[in-house]
């Protein structure tokens, strides 16, 4: 079962994506807490939305996929950027991940966003054949930048 997530779901999401950096053996750049998580998906102007896939049988979260819109100025729509798809280990193959991305897609559809959109880690060979599968296909031509800790803050410094 897909469904939106709600304010009572902000601990285990935080610890999903606790688990996901974990995964990614990027354990010590997830610092979001709770409280900014809160904020950003229910505060009076959420940033970002999500969604859970819940086990059937036992009621208990096995994955989530955090997300936010975007927009493309060639298109003149919105889409969706997916900041973070994960399942646990444990519930890997059960079909949750597909139902999160084809609750993703409806969403677009329903919408008239254009685009679904993510990045994968190039050693992700999993999720890479996983993704190729549903027919999703690689952005070669594009390179993804960022600015982040201290070339950002010597960035917006400069303007000084």
């Amino acid at each position: 079962m897909i469904r939106t997530a709600r304010p009572d779901d902000v601990a285990v999401i935080h610890t999903m994506i606790r688990e996901l950096a974990e995964y990614e053996k990027e354990p010590d750049e997830a610092r979001a807490t709770e409280a900014q998580l809160h904020q950003a998906l229910f505060g009076e102007r959420p940033a970002a939305y999500a969604h859970l896939a819940v086990d059937d049988a036992t009621g208990e979260p096995a994955g989530f996929a955090l997300w936010f819109l975007n927009f493309s100025t060639w298109r003149g729509v919105h889409g969706i950027y997916l900041e973070d798809l994960y399942v646990r280990p444990t519930a890997r193959g059960g079909g949750h991940g597909r139902a999160l991305l084809t609750e993703l897609a409806r969403i677009c559809a329903e919408r008239g966003y254009e685009r679904l959109e993510w990045s994968v880690l190039n050693w992700n060979r999993p999720a890479i054949g996983f993704y190729e599968k549903l027919g999703a296909r690689p952005q070669d031509e594009w390179t993804l930048y960022r600015l982040t800790d201290e070339a950002l803050t010597d960035l917006a410094r400069s303007a000084d």
